[in-house]
């Protein structure tokens, strides 16, 4: 059986920055970079012979396996270059689904904070 933990792991080792700020992309003269935060999971499990851990909860034959993963990126803008400089172009809409429930946890938590004062 192969080490599933570190075949993910290998698998997993590209997510960082280049998932985050995209590659540049040239448009019209204006280099172009995609901006997305980015949020990554995954679980593994491994278990084999009769003298492991997990051997009691499978009748003692001894066996085992695993997997899971998961992901998700919501794009937020593009940092334009051009000859007047570097300039950040926000995502509207996404930055508006990423801000309401921002608001809503904030005002929520000034709302049990200013009850919590008049007590």
């Amino acid at each position: 059986m192969t080490k599933l933990p570190l075949d993910l792991a290998d698998k997993f080792k590209s997510v960082g920055v280049t998932t985050v700020y995209g590659d540049p992309v040239d448009v019209d003269g204006e280099k172009l970079v995609p901006v997305a935060l980015a949020w990554y999971g995954f679980g593994a499990g491994e278990a084999e012979g009769e003298g492991d851990a997990s051997s009691a909860t499978m009748h003692g034959n001894g066996a085992g396996s695993g997997g899971g993963g998961g992901g998700f990126a919501l794009p937020i803008g593009a940092y334009l270059k051009s000859r007047e400089g570097l300039r950040f172009e926000p995502n509207i809409v996404s930055l508006v689904a990423v801000g309401i429930p921002f608001v809503w946890v904030v005002g929520r938590a000034l709302a049990l904070v200013i009850r919590a004062l008049k007590k």
